[in-house]
């Protein structure tokens, strides 16, 4: 299935981050070291009390808690760029060498980092050693040694267990000691700016500054990072047993869970992505070329944020290991673009071809928000048969989804058509509106030129050209006609198909505003058709009673393959598919291929001819081999042959494959097993 992408997010969002770190130092590191993104169950050494400055009582854990200053520049989503920014947060030493731990969010995007130890007037510098976006925990070494440091709590962690947060709420240069009890074990680590998988709830009050400050116990062991508090007076910590898995790796200088940026999700019930306030240099992201400002609108081909949390983007993350390419979408505000891209590849993004941008000013402008100006929302609609969908504006309520595609009064296949009214869509040029059509018949005697040609509006519009036309399941080509019905309406009149296939396909879109230009982006988008099911439909598939052809090429005994899979590993016999085990469960099998001869130096005879030919030579041996069941069954056959691009390049054959189209499992091979 064809990935619906999404090219348009408002970004022009006041989002209040709910962490708790002081001033508006919200942002990400200024350097990174490589990137992984799972995180390995190891433990911290564990340093033996007493034998140097570990702390042993609460008394003394503030000679152990450091206040952090933070200053940088990054991207804020409603006041835009921040320059000389200074925030302030908390943290703790875990090693008398100066190894501290705090929050990613309170250390990411900071230029230069100042931190204050107890009983000192003046600064120390530090560097970030490695941070991690979900987990939200960053390690720093400060400069010096010899510092007291804090040991974790090695007992049960209960709800009623009395703990202090200790920390610089508010960026006060006076040390705070806040007491509460564990009010959750085990609450919800899901938020616009981390995906932490402990989290314990507790009582004790936190303000903006507590962020990266212990959680203690009465004698002063550590049971949580304070990382959050909300309106409700509720405040989180990042638990002991997630900050074990993870500091490790950040000490060695790895970035867990990470990708190099400072990401916050932003979703307005609508709309989704994470923006990015800042990126650390080095990082897969700045390799990329991601920028702060950037909003990633697609990873991995998933809308991230759907829900306003990072949940889905760091689950993505979680699944990858270091140095896995990852496909992105981004929306650049500053360009008023889309880029896409690969990270961790040698090619950085690059931009993205979207109608709203390049022609949004050829049109009239809808007055509505957004980069170009859009629609509220988007639905997904699908034709009757279940075999075409689209995404279209909720405002094209008016729909036909029934009627079938008729070509100079033949029926040739399925369509649908959307608009505000259809009726008014049809009859002039100042409604906007889709019309979506797929076929299988029309390869036989038409191409992706004959069919543009075959639709001239050159009486009541200008044509402005025909451009290629190329996505990632698509190949063709589109008219553009401009100035339609005398007024400013465009039409894009765009022929498909997929490579190597047979199915012919048609979009038709009427923009009248810049936001139907950013529909017309949505629908190219999104547009995709069930090749199968389409031909299932429409008898491409021949079935008719066997005979014993004499010149048949070979029957190959259990090459099974899966073309519904979306996990495509090869390309066989000119189709992508997944080649399974025939004693595994497959959608179909091929189960002979008779090779025409001199195909190499005898012209391309023609679909027409070759469907023939299949039916005559390759589908009728099919009875031969699995008998007279096979009538009685759900069995069916198709055929693929070459197009006259694969003629040229030798591809001389026509192939059957075996399906059933009640649409169950294969399991075993049909003929061998004797249907």
């Amino acid at each position: 299935m064809k990935a619906t992408r999404l090219t348009m997010l408002l970004v022009a969002l006041a989002v209040a981050v709910s962490a708790c770190s002081g001033g508006e130092s919200d942002t990400t590191t200024t350097s990174a070291a490589t990137a992984t993104t799972g995180a390995t169950e190891t433990t911290i050494p564990k340093t033996t009390a007493g034998a140097s400055g570990a702390v042993d009582d609460l008394q003394d854990v503030r000679g152990a808690i450091v206040r952090i200053v933070a200053e940088g520049s990054f991207v804020d989503p409603e006041f835009g760029q921040q320059y000389n920014a200074a925030g302030s947060g908390s943290g703790f030493f875990i090693d008398e060498s100066g190894i501290a731990v705090t929050n990613n969010h309170v250390v990411t995007g900071a230029a230069f980092l100042q931190v204050y130890v107890e009983g000192d007037d003046d600064p120390r510098n530090a560097r970030v050693l490695g941070v991690s976006e979900c987990s939200d925990l960053a390690v720093i070494d400060v400069d010096g040694d010899g510092y007291p440091f804090l040991e974790w709590h090695d007992g049960d962690i209960n709800v009623g267990m009395d703990i202090f947060a200790a920390g610089y709420p508010l960026g006060d240069e006076e040390f705070t000691l806040l007491d509460g009890i564990i009010s959750k074990e085990n609450a919800d680590g899901e938020s616009d700016w981390a995906s932490v998988d402990s989290v314990i709830e507790h009582s004790a009050d936190t303000l903006p500054g507590s962020s990266g400050g212990p959680i203690v116990t009465s004698d002063g062991k550590v049971v949580a990072v304070n990382y959050a508090g909300d309106a409700a007076g509720q405040s989180f910590g990042i638990g002991r047993d997630e900050a074990l898995q993870v500091l490790p790796q950040l000490i060695e200088g790895d970035d867990v869970t990470s990708i190099g940026i400072n990401g916050q999700a932003l979703f307005d019930g609508a709309f989704s992505g994470i923006w990015v306030a800042s990126v650390a240099s080095g990082s897969p992201a700045d390799l990329g070329g991601i920028k702060g400002g950037d909003l990633v609108t697609l990873i991995e081909g998933l809308i991230p944020a759907t829900d306003g949390t990072m949940a889905d983007y760091c689950d993505i993350l979680r699944s990858h290991v270091p140095g896995d390419p990852l496909s992105v979408e981004v929306y650049r505000s500053a360009d008023d673009a889309f880029l896409e891209g690969t990270l961790n590849t040698d090619k950085v993004l690059d931009f993205s071809y979207s109608f709203a941008n390049a022609l949004g000013d050829e049109v009239e402008d809808a007055g509505t928000s957004g980069p170009v100006g859009g629609y509220d929302s988007y639905v997904s609609i699908t034709d009757a048969e279940g075999i075409i969908n689209v995404d279209v504006p909720a405002a094209w309520n008016d729909t036909n989804l029934v009627d079938p595609w008729n070509f100079d009064g033949e029926l040739i296949g399925v369509a649908m058509t959307a608009a505000e009214d259809i009726d008014a869509w049809y009859t002039g040029w100042e409604t906007p509106g889709v019309f979506f059509g797929a076929s299988t018949s029309l390869p036989a005697f038409a191409t992706v030129d004959s069919l543009l040609d075959d639709h001239d509006f050159s009486g009541e519009c200008v044509f402005d050209g025909r451009y290629d036309y190329e996505d990632p399941l698509y190949v063709g080509a589109y008219d553009l006609w401009v100035d339609c019905g005398g007024g400013d309406t465009l039409f894009v009149n765009l022929a498909a198909e997929t490579p190597g296939s047979e199915v012919l396909m048609m979009v038709q879109v009427v923009v009248v505003t810049d936001a139907d230009l950013e529909a017309l982006d949505f629908i190219l988008n999104s547009f995709v058709v069930d090749e199968f099911a389409l031909a299932d439909l429409y008898g491409t598939s021949v079935s008719t009673s066997g005979s014993s052809i004499e010149n048949f090429a070979n029957l190959w005994d259990g090459d099974c393959f899966n073309p519904y899979s979306t996990d495509f590993e090869d390309v066989v016999y000119g189709v992508e598919v997944e080649v399974v085990s025939c004693d595994s469960p497959h959608t179909a099998e091929v189960y002979g291929n008779y090779f025409l001869p001199d195909a190499d130096s005898a012209p391309y005879p023609g679909a027409d001819a070759l469907i023939e030919i299949a039916a005559e030579n390759c589908a009728l041996e099919f009875e031969n081999y699995v008998g007279s069941t096979y009538a009685e069954s759900s069995l069916d056959y198709w055929y693929y042959y070459p197009g006259e691009a694969g003629w040229d390049s030798g591809r001389g054959f026509v192939m059957c494959a075996l399906i059933d189209f009640a649409g169950l499992d294969l399991v075993g091979s049909a003929y061998q097993t004797g249907w």
